[in-house]
């Protein structure tokens, strides 16, 4: 078998540098702990980004898949298939919602509810052709393809990508003095991140995202939810959005929703928002394909237990906990996040984010660093709580406290 460094610069000589990973190259895992190729164990406190809220090789997850497999994977959307119909009744139906657009990625899924919020601004709303605006927020991540970096403010996501796609208006995170002056009449839509991710677990002020959806309401524009990290379990609540009790006209989906094991993503809203389709406007090759409605089929009738829920919540409240008393050490500048999900501002006396993060691989710890000082905290919903004192012991290990 391969070594570490040899598989590292067979990867690095034959794959585009779009990634800076750390030096772990993994051969298998099971739960919340993965296992490299010379078998050194450790213990995922990413989660894939939460894609693996459920864990490393869930057997209900891969008993679902396994069983989808051997009947058919793939029909295109040519031709209707037996487990389509009831993925997108299932999920509707988790979201309080009637019709589903299935996509793969969670970019292909935000792409889409920016069409889809464009087409009913013309077709419903009344806007001029060809004027209508989105407003974002600040220090957002919501994919990286041309049209989303289009709307992005961070400069490594933009630099030489241009032309920008026009028809987006970006106002500071949280501010709902900013936002209220640059929603317009053209307005069709509001697209935010209830918890800013990868900006570092950016939780909004009490009471913006009820604002947010008071405002839409009365301007008459689609308050357009990107749950894709936040969702599915993550923050203790199947939606970050229901802390604020809010519900939004459509909820961006994806990561978990394929259960660590194929991708899924989907665009969730009422008939009368995703109805403004026609036959070929919009669409895709593996979309709601069947394998991925099987595997998706099952993380629904997880959350629908609760148990994922209140797992996060439970082991959430006890991170957070822990983080707290780190703050006070002096090592930690600012902890932040919601359920079992924390950015942790590492003060940069004692080290970068990505140094934090080498340091706690060398402990059988695996983190991932964002802007420079910050380390996240993310690990799959099924983790114990033994082990997540574990890895929390080897945090204060790194910082010496």
């Amino acid at each position: 078998m391969s070594t570490t460094e040899e598989l590292i610069a067979l990867a690095e000589a034959h794959s585009a540098p779009t990634y800076h990973p750390l030096p772990v190259v993994v051969a298998t895992a099971d739960g919340a702990w993965m296992t490299d190729v010379e078998g050194r164990r450790y213990l995922d406190l990413l989660a894939g980004y939460s894609a693996l809220n459920f864990g490393h090789g869930n057997r209900r997850l891969i008993e679902a898949a396994k069983a989808q497999l051997e009947r058919v994977t793939l029909t295109s959307r040519a031709f209707h298939h037996d487990r389509f119909a009831e993925f997108c009744a299932r999920l509707a139906e988790l979201c309080g919602m009637e019709m589903v657009l299935p996509m793969n990625t969670g970019a292909e899924a935000v792409e889409s509810a920016v069409k889809t919020a464009r087409k009913w601004g013309y077709r419903v709303k009344g806007v001029p052709e060809g004027m209508a605006k989105v407003v974002v927020a600040g220090n957002n991540f919501h994919g990286r393809t041309t049209t989303i970096i289009s709307f992005s403010t961070d400069s490594e996501a933009r630099a030489d990508f241009g032309p920008y796609t026009p028809g987006f208006e970006i106002v500071p995170y949280g501010d709902l003095t900013a936002m209220r002056a640059a929603v317009t009449e053209n307005t069709v839509a509001v697209l935010l991140e209830p918890i800013q991710g990868e900006a570092g677990v950016l939780v909004p002020p009490a009471g913006y995202l009820a604002g947010v959806r008071e405002l839409t309401r009365e301007r008459n524009v689609l308050f357009v939810a990107d749950e894709i990290q936040s969702g599915l379990g993550r923050t203790g609540r199947t939606f970050a959005c229901e802390h604020e009790g809010v519900v939004p006209d459509m909820y961006v989906l994806g990561k978990a929703l394929g259960g660590g094991v194929v991708p899924v993503s989907a665009v969730v809203s009422s008939r009368e928002v995703l109805g403004v389709f026609r036959p070929g406007e919009h669409g895709s090759t593996f979309g709601g394909n069947p394998l991925a409605c099987a595997v998706a089929l099952e993380v629904i009738a997880m959350l629908r237990s609760g148990e994922y829920q209140g797992r996060a919540t439970e082991l959430g409240d006890h991170l957070h906990r822990e983080l707290g008393q780190l703050a006070g050490s002096g090592r930690i500048t600012q902890v932040r996040g919601r359920g079992l999900w924390a950015g942790i501002d590492i003060d940069p006396v004692y080290g970068t984010g990505r140094e934090i993060s080498e340091k706690l691989m060398d402990r059988g710890v695996l983190v991932k660093d964002t802007h420079g000082s910050t380390v996240r905290i993310a690990p799959p919903l099924v983790i114990s709580k033994e082990d997540l004192d574990w890895g929390l012991a080897q945090l204060r290990g790194v910082l010496g406290v």
